[in-house]
């Protein structure tokens, strides 16, 4: 586990753009794609406008480049809510990404179950990196306290019918996606996330209490108001 305490949001953005870049040249060295998975929510965004305004945008081989998305809403694709808007708006269309680089969840599928199989049959075997934000209540992705558990034999994506914040429907890579992802970032910004992160990152427990947990091992972007609460106890 490696946690990285930033003075400001901006910051936060910065570090974690560098930690994208990185791992894109990586990837890329050899001539293969870069499958980066993308979560919605404000710290990503901040991080998305880095990585093509930024100062390690000329690094990154976009053409190189296949987004995916960590989880998304039951909405249409041109809802304020959706998560592939939000990384369109905010890094695709800037990148020059085509179509086809961009892999979209069908959230808005009536059938949520077929939705799921359907993403989960060209999602890559693993993803190179994953981007997570983490809510209040300790969710990730959309894997919220009392999910079932993510294990061998079980799906890499799988719909959520009853999320405990609206809308209620979604779709969501499974602890097992993360689990089997090479590498995973988690950000977190602002006073509100402090409690969070710091049951996440200190506190014993099951994921399925708080499935931030899942993640627990891998790299973490905090600004000190997300951190404010680790090593009280």
């Amino acid at each position: 586990m490696a946690v990285h305490i930033l003075d400001s949001t901006e910051a936060l953005a910065s570090a974690a753009a560098e930690r994208v870049a990185s791992a894109a040249t990586r990837a890329t060295a050899a001539g293969g794609n870069f499958d980066l998975a993308l979560s919605g929510g404000r710290t990503p965004r901040g991080l998305y406008r880095e990585l093509v305004l930024g100062r390690y945008a000329a690094s990154i081989a976009w053409p190189r480049v296949h987004l995916w998305f960590a989880d998304e809403r039951a909405v249409p694709p041109d809802d304020p809510r959706s998560n592939w808007r939000l990384v369109r708006e905010t890094l695709a269309q800037r990148a020059g990404l085509t179509p086809a680089q961009v892999h979209r969840m069908r959230g808005e599928d009536a059938d949520l179950e077929r939705a799921a199989a359907d993403y989960e049959a060209i999602l890559p075997a693993s993803l190179d990196l994953v981007v997570l934000g983490v809510g209040e209540d300790g969710h990730v992705a959309s894997i919220f306290p009392g999910a079932p558990p993510g294990g061998e034999g079980r799906p890499r994506v799988m719909a959520v019918f009853d999320a405990p914040k609206p809308p209620a429907r979604r779709l969501t890579l499974t602890a097992r996606a993360l689990r089997e992802a090479r590498a995973v970032i988690v950000l977190a910004s602002g006073s509100e996330k402090a409690e969070a992160v710091r049951r996440a990152l200190e506190e014993p427990g099951d994921a399925a209490e708080v499935p931030a947990r899942l993640v627990r091992e891998r790299d973490w972007f905090l600004d000190r108001e997300a951190a404010a609460a680790l090593g009280r106890g």
